[in-house]
């Protein structure tokens, strides 16, 4: 029986590899818009598109993730054991209880979203309801909290922000070019066109680096958080060996939905990127290992 609300730790790692990777990110976009303004493109623009987009995601985060992935919010009536099992891992975790959604997908995941714990939500997948044994489930759902209890969640929201920043201008840059570019180009202005379309790539490839590596020290992280709100890390253990050995032969479309966001899962839907350094998640195998040497602790003070 969980008990809380319980106090294990502050993982100042954690902290100071959010603030240091929202720090990286302020810098790498305002060289990048600097850059642009020198090369006379029309920043003004851009921003005020970037801007919009921005104010957007951030205001309808949670929203956004929830209808990307079908997910449902749910009432006790409809998922009572999933409800009481969220509230009681919450007041372990000593956080307001969030919302619940289901999604009606075979790939079996769960992740959080929100823009602050008060507008938390935690949601899985029915084929991970289907597949996990309760004690398992209650392990990936302790994952979840963890992450909206370091806020980790948050940051991530806000990072992710950057990329779809980065995405829109090069979208811009490339239909600039392409519809007005060869006449500019005549005039020698077609070379700034095509120097702010490779700044804007290269501000891409740093945004998706820096998310990546904030993204798979947060799983170890909440991997840490769920062993010590359940004081039962082998559950979790052997939930992440279930569903990686369950990923292969689902649905393509159920895959190609979940794969957009990898970052938010608490397993990749579709590997773990084409290298290390955009790879969202660390090594499955390593996070087991973790967790079984966390376990064997656990049974060594008792």
């Amino acid at each position: 029986m969980l008990q809380g609300p319980r106090d294990f730790g502050h993982d100042n790692q954690l902290r100071a590899r959010m603030w240091f990777t929202m720090l990286l990110l302020g810098l790498v976009y305002a060289v990048f818009l600097f850059v642009l303004f020198r090369l006379g493109v029309g920043v003004g623009i851009m921003l005020v598109l970037a801007g919009g987009l921005a104010l957007f995601q951030l205001l309808a985060s949670d929203r956004m993730v929830l209808a990307t992935m079908r997910a449902k919010v749910v009432s006790p009536e409809q998922e009572p054991a999933l409800h009481a099992m969220v509230e009681r891992l919450s007041l372990a975790a000593g956080i307001p209880k969030p919302k619940i959604a289901v999604a009606d997908m075979q790939v079996p995941n769960a992740f959080a979203t929100g823009r602050s714990q008060k507008t938390a939500a935690v949601a899985v997948t029915k084929g991970l309801m289907s597949l996990l044994s309760e004690r398992e489930l209650e392990g990936v759902l302790a994952h979840e909290i963890s992450h909206i209890r370091t806020r980790d969640v948050v940051v991530m929201t806000y990072a992710s922000f950057f990329l779809v920043v980065a995405s829109t201008l090069m979208n811009f840059l490339f239909f600039s070019a392409l519809f007005g570019g060869m006449g500019r180009g005549r005039q020698g202005g077609g070379s700034a066109f095509m120097i702010a379309y490779v700044v804007t790539i290269v501000v891409w490839l740093l945004s998706q680096m820096l998310v990546a590596a904030l993204s798979r020290y947060r799983e170890y992280g909440a991997d840490r958080g769920a062993a010590m709100l359940t004081r039962r890390p082998a559950d979790l253990a052997s939930a992440l060996q279930r569903i990686q050995g369950t990923i292969t032969g689902l649905p393509q479309n159920d895959l190609r939905r979940a794969g957009s966001l990898n970052a938010f899962f608490i397993m990749p839907a579709v590997g773990s990127g084409f290298a290390k350094l955009f790879s969202t998640h660390p090594p499955m195998n390593r996070r087991v290992e973790l967790l079984r040497e966390m376990e064997r602790t656990i049974m060594m003070v008792a």
